[in-house]
């Protein structure tokens, strides 16, 4: 469901409801006449689906974490709010950016419109810049031949599963995160997609190593080896940015997220 588009024609509708009124209807109207029911209901909603339309659109959006490949960081439940202005102004629904205000840096994590399918929406964190050499090798990353650094941290309990994951502190430019490994999963990288800039990266028995290329980003889930991310199915056009994650706002099952994150 394209909420945007749905968001943008009930505004256009209900504002031609309010300006038909102002500029028509009310002149004929005596003034004891009751206004007709559409144009009561079209002229009290318009001001409150503007004000969601511009607030959602140009400010910030509120997303819902559907999967665990964000774990640490996101957990399955987690509200999030999503700033929509970081990387520059887009138009609402054909998100084409009019004014540019910066890109995203290594270590953010962002909204994007999935390229296989941009009806969806997909939250992962920026790990490789245009222009970047990035490989994940057995497990480990490296950004233009320079191995990640990362921190051993105490093994992550997963609570609704009740097992354990490796857990290291890794930092991508001036970001620290966690991250989680399991020691079980293989190195190498499976069910691979056909995506475009394909022949830009290399696959091996120990994972994979990609050149970005100009315009897009590589991104990967913090749970690395239990999410779909441009190690599977590519590069992210900058075209498909939606924002910059940045706010927990809401967490049913644990209220004592609210508040964390960046």
């Amino acid at each position: 469901m394209n909420f945007a588009l749905i968001l943008f024609l009930l505004t256009m509708a209900t504002g031609a409801i309010w300006l038909f009124d102002v500029l028509l209807m009310k002149k004929r109207r005596s003034p004891d006449a009751k206004e007709p029911w559409w144009v009561e209901y079209g002229a009290s909603f318009f001001p409150v689906i503007l004000a969601v339309f511009l607030l959602r659109s140009f400010l910030v959006e509120p997303f819902k974490i559907p999967s665990g490949s964000m774990i640490p960081t996101l957990l399955v439940g987690d509200f999030i709010l999503v700033n929509k202005y970081t990387y520059g102004i887009r138009l609402p629904v054909i998100n084409k950016k009019v004014i540019d205000l910066s890109t995203p840096q290594r270590g953010d994590v962002m909204v994007f419109r999935w390229p296989e399918d941009p009806s969806l929406d997909y939250i992962k964190r920026v790990v490789g810049l245009p222009g970047d050499k990035v490989a994940w090798q057995n497990k480990r990353l490296y950004i233009n031949g320079k191995e990640v650094a990362v921190a051993r941290q105490p093994d992550y309990l997963h609570p609704d599963r009740l097992y354990y994951s490796e857990q290291y502190l890794e930092k991508l430019g001036a970001v620290e995160h966690r991250i989680i490994l399991d020691k079980d999963a293989p190195a190498f990288v499976g069910q691979v997609m056909q995506f475009p800039g394909r022949d830009k990266c290399l696959y091996n028995s120990s994972g994979v190593t990609c050149e970005v290329p100009d315009g897009h980003y590589f991104v990967m889930g913090d749970n690395r080896d239990a999410s779909s991310d441009s190690r599977v199915w590519g590069f992210v056009p900058d075209q498909n940015i939606v924002g910059k994650a940045f706010l927990i706002w809401f967490n049913f099952g644990d209220l004592k997220r609210i508040g964390s994150f960046q």
